[in-house]
């Protein structure tokens, strides 16, 4: 429960620089009386200020402060619920906005919304339309239950019968419901993406693989090939060198051969040396018949002689020459024959080296190869490398495809239950319970206010009113005093519902000239008397203009009054 206990404030409307303070809790009634303007609903716009930071009627908040004095305003309001004790603070010009618990500054950390959302929430767990319609009535400016539209109708019910809170699990549902639609859209459209990659990465290992087998064929048929060709070159080459073996042995002699020409080169020189000196001999004595030498005469048997020996030295050189001459031609025969083997020799050391140079080739061909064989292992590891990659992507699939599931389970789950949160879900189904009751104790008092009709609000908030002879009639339709009627009865039927839940449970109750023009004199009997009969908790606080035909009725009177334009509570 909450009990107000003062409400005080200064340089507030037309209030001055000095607190104004009211007990609240002096008294089960008070009457507050005084003429038009002279501060007596300030008590209402102060108190709502304080704990809602708006007046009570429509008033612009800049209005608020003192016309006069123009800074200072200042409202403090105190109050328990439990046996905590709080003081709010809210003033104008300087802006302050202050929460005390049991004299202890709350924390003020927080935006001023959210100061005041804590306040609302966290400590009297009610706002102001709820505070309105349970603890004042009256004034031009309220709007009675009854003139409220379904939706906010429905806002006061859930204050009254603690509800709202599903209203706010709903809120958060949706939101979360929301949030988790998203999650499965972003799930769904990241394991889309991510089955792509699935599909291109295995396309790309397939392709790989494919290519990697396809060069690995082609080369190590290209190396068969050029290693059979070795092996043929090999064996060519044995044959070509037995071949160039067997013919060095065919030229053994070639040496010899050599040296045996030149020997007879030079035997065949020498006698042609001598061939020729011998025919000069035998010309000069055919020629001269003194000797070069002494000046002698050469004899003729001589001469004769010496021509004759040199004939016969002559034939036997050219005997000599033409069987030299065979021999000759003999070893020239044989050199032409080593000659021809020698080029049969380099014929086949040519074929050889050609060999050798294609076996070489080859041998470079099928290191390359094989070099591309080790490039085609390396991209076999380049290949598990992205076969890993296929795994991690396959692993992230299941984890997102999990994700989704899980979402999905998540969002059916969260709609079955923001369908239970639902205004005709969980609090249709509570606030059915309550409808009875409800109605049972509106028209208990519009029956205790001698007003006769049948009330009844349904699940939608709408009203049924029946006469006792069950004519239909709306709200609008009655006069301002049955109106009032109906809105006490309401106010009286909030309070008693507020108790039993014990959401918004208080102390006081605030009812603004109500009596002055509305509540015939039958009526204001009655509702006093329903006051006395309530609990002995509540601290009534009736505001007229009226007050002299009302002072015997309440245990309490404040009067307020305006001199010199500043408005005084008179003690």
């Amino acid at each position: 429960m909450i009990k107000f206990e003062y409400v005080r404030w200064r340089n507030f409307l037309s209030t001055g620089n000095a607190f104004t303070e009211i007990d609240i809790c002096k008294s089960p009634t008070t009457l507050v009386v005084g003429s038009n303007g002279s501060g007596k609903s300030t008590f209402i716009d102060a108190l709502c200020f304080a704990l809602f930071g708006k007046p009570f009627r429509k008033i612009k908040i800049g209005q608020l402060v003192n016309s006069i004095n123009l800074k200072d305003a200042l409202v403090e309001v105190e109050f328990s619920i439990g046996a905590s004790q709080y003081k709010v603070r809210r003033g104008l010009k300087p802006a302050i906005f202050e929460i005390y618990q049991n004299n202890i500054l709350v924390n003020q950390d927080a935006a001023t919304k959210d100061y005041q959302e804590f306040l609302e929430k966290q400590i009297l767990k009610l706002n102001y339309k709820s505070f309105t319609q349970i603890v004042v009535l009256g004034s031009s400016s309220f709007i009675p239950f009854m003139q409220l539209p379904a939706p906010q109708r429905r806002e006061i019910i859930e204050d009254l019968l603690d509800i709202q809170i599903f209203t706010r699990m709903n809120d958060i549902l949706r939101g979360e419901l929301l949030q988790v639609g998203q999650e499965y859209k972003d799930a769904e459209s990241t394991l889309s993406v991510v089955r792509q990659k699935i599909d291109l990465q295995q396309d790309y290992l397939e392709r790989l693989d494919e290519q990697r087998k396809k060069s690995t064929q082609e080369i190590n048929a290209r190396i068969v090939k050029a290693k059979d060709s070795i092996s043929q070159w090999q064996e060519e080459i044995t044959e070509r060198m037995d071949g160039m073996r067997d013919l060095r042995g065919t030229i053994e002699d070639e040496g010899r051969t050599d040296k045996r020409y030149q020997k007879f080169t030079s035997i065949q020189d020498q006698m042609k040396r001598n061939a020729t000196k011998v025919a000069n001999d035998i010309a000069f004595y055919k020629d001269n018949d003194e000797c070069n030498t002494c000046k002698q005469t050469i004899a003729e048997e001589f001469k004769d002689s010496v021509i004759q020996e040199r004939r016969d030295k002559l034939v036997e050189l050219d005997t000599a020459q033409v069987q030299l001459k065979s021999e000759l031609e003999a070893v020239r025969k044989r050199m032409s024959e080593i000659t021809e083997v020698h080029s049969k020799i380099q014929n086949l050391q040519d074929e050889i080296n050609e060999r050798n140079v294609r076996i070489q080739t080859a041998n470079r061909s099928i290191d390359e190869w094989n070099a591309e064989i080790e490039t085609a292992s390396a991209t076999l590891e380049d290949a598990d490398e992205h076969t890993q990659k296929l795994a991690d992507m396959r692993s992230e699939e299941r984890k997102v495809s999990d994700l989704k599931n899980e979402l999905n389970d998540q969002r059916y789950y969260s709609e079955i239950s923001a369908n239970l949160l639902k205004d005709t879900g969980i609090k249709t189904k509570i606030i059915n319970q309550y409808l009875p009751v409800i109605n049972h104790y509106v028209n208990h008092f519009l029956q205790a206010l001698d007003f006769f009709v049948q009330f009844n609000l349904d699940g939608s908030f709408k009203e049924t009113i029946k006469s006792r002879h069950r004519d239909d009639f709306s709200y609008a339709s009655f006069s301002e005093g049955e109106k009032l009627r109906i809105d006490l009865s309401l106010l009286f039927t909030w309070r008693i519902i507020a108790k039993m839940k014990n959401s918004t449970n208080t102390n006081l109750l605030v009812l603004d000239e109500v009596f002055d023009s509305s509540l015939d004199a039958n009526g204001t009997e009655e509702f006093l008397k329903i006051l006395n009969t309530m609990d002995n908790g509540i601290n009534a606080f009736v505001i007229s203009h009226k007050g002299d035909t009302l002072f015997d009725k309440f245990t309490n009177v404040l009067r307020f009054d305006k001199p010199n334009n500043y408005s005084r509570l008179i003690t």
